[in-house]
């Protein structure tokens, strides 16, 4: 294949086309989230992958897969559990049973703050969607989107 290759240019385009998408619906949730509730997108996000794990047995998630569900490295979820954490949304404790692991739940008021702003993120969620569904280039992936399928957990 060559760089000029049609194969390869729609493929350009169809990830340039996934990236603005991205990119419309981040910064639109974004400033809903900032505006409404003072949180960004990545704490948003973090506060819910917390907020849904459980004292059961694998309950709790481990910081590399917590950095894996907020698409984060495992340094910048570290300094984003700090600062939720210097806000009283968060805590850290050690494992009982692994003096190496540190475990980190959502405070009371991290799930009230979480509750408050899950309503906003799911109306910018939709207004950006149904905005980018206008883009002919976009609409394609929005339906895709759309019709995703979450895989249900195990229990």
């Amino acid at each position: 294949m060559t760089a000029t290759d049609p194969a390869l240019t729609a493929l350009s385009q169809g990830w340039c086309a996934l990236s603005l998408l991205h990119g419309k619906i981040e910064s639109h949730i974004e400033r809903a989230l900032q505006s409404g509730h003072g949180l960004s997108v990545r704490e948003y996000s973090l506060l819910d992958v917390l907020s849904r794990q459980h004292n059961g047995a694998g309950g709790h998630l481990q910081m590399k897969q917590v950095a894996d569900a907020v698409v984060l490295s495992q340094s910048a979820t570290t300094r984003l559990v700090s600062r939720l954490e210097d806000r009283g949304l968060l805590t850290r404790y050690l494992c009982d049973t692994d003096r190496r692991g540190i475990y980190t739940n959502v405070t009371d008021a991290g799930l009230t703050l979480l509750a408050q702003a899950r309503p906003t993120n799911d109306a910018a969620l939709r207004a950006a969607l149904d905005e980018a569904a206008r883009n002919p280039e976009l609409a394609p992936l929005v339906t895709a989107v759309e019709e995703l399928k979450v895989p249900a957990q195990a229990t």
